[in-house]
């Protein structure tokens, strides 16, 4: 949709460039229960936004002092569809997209990069959002006792919960941004701050397709939602960070193949100790990884991938970089051979006692691997 300078209504185009933000536009209002809904739904949006429409996308554009192709596309990255030019937009909007040119025009940001700053905030608030209105607003405004509709207790809970949420949020994102952070400025140079070597692993539901077509949806989300915390517990615990979540797997990186090693066995032995859980597998790789918006890319990544789906369940499947980056560290002997030489030695009086190693590394068969070649997997355990 377009607009011309005089603000005219816009018209139809075969690019649809200068579409903009979906901001929720409610219909008529109907009758009875209809009505009272749309109502309520307007007066949580002004509770939420803060600020009443009062905006059209030409109109927020040009208070922004942007054009409207550029206003059009920070819309989309933020994750929003196309309105044409409905009366939707706040104060708000238009300072986001004053603030973003703002960053563009100091050169402090490159367009594109603005433009990903947007898109990285919206699908991660996005995914945010759907999850405390799908599991948290809605298992507190379950009618119970009260005698009242979800529809009328919400705007009050609502009303109470934004401000701690927003500086729970707030609080969160800037203990994140420090780590973070901190990550880079450690990096040894700056090719290492994109292009960086880490420990990468996946951790993998077996059988949970067939569980699929065994439990409830109710039962199937819960022991989906246990298995997520748990993982994210203990990655968070021992000094990884959780990538992401695909229902029945997750992907977790360390920048220290030790932290990644502890993490991946105590994944197996505390998923082993739930008998509700099935049975895991883990599969991890060390290299030089691509990190976007949070996530990460690379050889590395599909190879812990293929790794995992190779692995025996409840093991732990590593790559030869891995095994050899745990035994520079000296968290595993470069010879199991050499390692119980030494000890007999020590035991004997005829040689210094050997290091005392964390982890055992046995070699598996080498075997073909989709896209990646030949492999040589090791089988990462506990050191007796």
């Amino acid at each position: 949709m377009t607009a011309d300078d005089s603000g005219a209504a816009p018209r139809d185009t075969d690019t649809g460039d200068e579409a903009v933000l979906d901001i929720p536009v409610n219909d008529p209002p109907g009758a009875g229960d209809e009505d009272d809904e749309n109502n309520i739904a307007v007066r949580l949006e002004q509770l939420i936004l803060g600020a009443d429409r009062r905006y059209t996308p030409f109109q927020a554009a040009r208070g922004a002092g942007v054009s409207m192709d550029l206003a059009a596309r920070f819309w989309r990255a933020m994750g929003f569809a196309d309105i044409g030019q409905v009366k939707a937009l706040t104060e708000a909007d238009v300072l986001a997209l004053r603030r973003l040119a703002g960053l563009v025009e100091a050169g402090l940001l490159s367009e594109a990069m603005a433009i990903q700053v947007a898109r990285s905030t919206g699908q991660t608030t996005a995914r945010l959002a759907d999850w405390q209105i799908d599991s948290f607003l809605e298992g507190l405004t379950e009618p119970q006792d009260s005698g009242l509709t979800r529809t009328e207790i919400t705007y009050p809970l609502v009303e109470l919960l934004l401000p701690e949420l927003e500086e729970f949020l707030v609080y969160v994102w800037r203990r994140q941004l420090a780590a973070a952070t901190g990550r880079v400025v450690r990096a040894q140079d700056d090719a290492e701050m994109v292009d960086r070597r880490l420990a990468v692993g996946f951790a993998d539901l077996v059988g949970f397709t067939r569980l699929t077509r065994r439990l409830e949806e109710e039962e199937l989300g819960e022991l989906v939602e246990a298995f997520e915390t748990t993982c994210s517990d203990l990655v968070a615990a021992h000094g990884g960070r959780l990538i992401k979540t695909l229902g029945d797997e997750v992907l977790f990186a360390a920048d220290d193949a030790g932290i990644a090693a502890e993490i991946g066995l105590r994944l197996i032995e505390t998923m082993a100790h739930d008998e509700t859980m099935p049975e895991l597998r883990v599969g991890i790789a060390f290299g030089t990884v691509t990190t976007r918006m949070g996530d990460v890319f690379g050889t590395t990544v599909n190879l812990a991938s293929r790794l995992t789906s190779i692995a025996p369940k409840d093991t732990v499947l590593v790559d030869q970089a891995f095994a050899e980056e745990l035994g520079r560290i000296g968290d595993a002997p470069v010879s199991e051979a050499e390692a119980a030489a030494a000890e007999k030695a020590a035991e004997e009086g005829t040689g210094t006692p050997p290091p005392t190693y964390r982890f055992a590394l046995q070699p598996m068969w080498q075997r073909p691997v989709r896209g990646l070649g030949v492999v040589e997997p090791w089988l990462l355990s506990r050191r007796d």
